[in-house]
């Protein structure tokens, strides 16, 4: 049986690792399918993390994680877990393949995935010129012009991060103002490259088997407009993944708010004795990195001291 098991493995979950087994929990699994690491693997520049003077990617910060979050005894399985269920005092941790594990505690930090922005040929083209990564395929884009749909702090910090490979970038926010860091805003305006498109949405994406040939945007007004550009990236928010939490009557292991986000307390405690969540699908998650790794780290506190 385990001590704990941790679902997911982005900071919050690689840090509740790092704290269990340094403070004694004995056997602790991480279950995680891909490289650990999370969301913010995929960001194209960090400086805001404690400790980090200089300017990172997501995966230069993340890089050293895992070693040192294993060193006292963490596992990690790669293995997709598809339901956790109440079992007893227990858990039952169900996973692909028909496969369990029971555990005397668990932790949920499944994070979250990015919202489709939903409109016309974003399906249809997804990968082949419309993606949610500019890290992963920016640099199909030299030298070229691509476009930028959001108005939150990842849009601009991508679209700069975009600016730097792409000879244009076009940046469409249904508003007049961002929402993102007064900083970043001002960055962004100083970017020469890079256009505003603003008080408006994209109407289609369209193309032909190659891919994307352009984007056509409408404003507040009705009017279009089309950019032939090859690429789109979006960044319209995020949906959390809460899958492994529905039971096969159809209800929640645990209390969730409307938007599907875990319902816990400051001890990142839910409505479940021993049944903890952090990071992106908790309620009111700052989605921070630095945060993320505070809740794991609070949960593993608290899953130490159930056991002791």
């Amino acid at each position: 049986m385990l001590d704990l098991a941790i679902i997911g493995g982005g900071p919050a979950g690689l840090t509740a690792g790092l704290y269990a087994t340094r403070g004694g929990l004995k056997d602790v699994v991480m279950f995680e399918m891909g490289l650990p690491g999370g969301q913010i693997m995929n960001s194209s520049e960090v400086e805001n993390y404690p400790g980090i003077k200089e300017v990172v990617t997501g995966m230069e910060l993340m890089e050293p994680w895992p070693e040192q979050c294993m060193r006292f005894g963490l596992k990690h399985e790669m293995i997709q877990v598809t339901r956790v269920e109440k079992d007893g005092d227990n858990f039952k941790v169900i996973l692909a393949g028909g496969k369990e594990e029971t555990a005397k505690n668990v932790l949920i930090c499944t994070g979250s995935t990015p919202k489709r922005a939903g409109f016309e040929g974003e399906d249809e083209f997804f990968g082949k010129g419309v993606s949610t990564c500019a890290t992963c395929d920016g640099f199909f884009y030299k030298d070229k012009e691509v476009a930028v749909l959001g108005g939150g702090d990842t849009a601009l910090e991508e679209a700069l991060y975009l600016a730097n490979i792409c000879s244009k970038v076009y940046l469409i926010h249904r508003r007049e103002e961002f929402r993102a860091s007064p900083n970043t805003v001002e960055r962004l305006k100083n970017k020469e490259n890079i256009e505003l498109v603003l008080n408006s949405s994209i109407k289609k994406v369209y193309g032909d088997a190659m891919g994307v040939s352009g984007v056509l945007t409408v404003n507040k007004e009705g009017k279009e407009r089309d950019l032939p550009v090859p690429g789109i990236f979006t960044f319209v928010g995020m949906n959390v993944n809460n899958e492994v939490l529905m039971q096969e009557d159809g209800s929640t292991l645990c209390e969730l708010n409307e938007y599907g986000e875990v319902i816990v307390d400051l001890s990142m405690k839910t409505s479940v004795e021993g049944l903890f969540a952090a990071g992106d699908i908790r309620i009111l998650a700052p989605k921070q990195v630095v945060c993320a790794a505070s809740d794991g780290a609070t949960a593993a506190l608290q899953a130490i001291a159930r056991e002791h």
